[in-house]
């Protein structure tokens, strides 16, 4: 029995919503970044992005367990002598809550030129709204 390989043409993407209020941190990004890569679909290609789109509302009510609120450092560098920037995940929140998502999914994605073109599949909003009626997105339940 041969093998099936999916080609680029023939790969239907839809479109889900995750609802992320209530939803462990991690095992929210682990879900994420699996429908990003198409991991979830039986014509999973490793070399093909056959992932579908991921739209992420209610980032700011994601939960994290034990001390993690005030323990997680989110670290980055501005590039200048001197320039390391330490942020807490508390703080994060407040300021940005959609990166603290799409932080931890894109440490789940594959690193070099296809993880990057599925990663660009993920919407994050931090309220319930989001701009994409349009394409008709369904719910996603795990």
């Amino acid at each position: 029995m041969k093998s099936y390989i999916a080609k680029p043409a023939e790969i239907e993407h839809k479109w889900y919503v995750i609802d992320a209020e209530g939803k462990t941190l991690g095992k929210l990004a682990a879900e994420t970044a699996a429908i990003l890569r198409g991991k979830k679909k039986p014509i999973y290609t490793p070399h093909i992005d056959c992932g579908d789109y991921v739209i992420v509302i209610n980032a700011e009510k994601v939960h994290v367990t034990g001390k993690k609120e005030e323990d997680k450092i989110y670290v980055r560098h501005t590039g200048y002598p001197g320039g390391l920037r330490e942020t807490s995940l508390k703080e994060m929140r407040a300021k940005k809550p959609e990166e603290i998502i799409r932080h931890a999914v894109k440490g789940m994605m594959p690193k070099g030129r296809l993880g990057r073109q599925m990663y660009k599949k993920l919407k994050v909003y931090a309220g319930a709204e989001h701009p994409h009626a349009a394409q008709k997105p369904e719910e996603w339940t795990f």
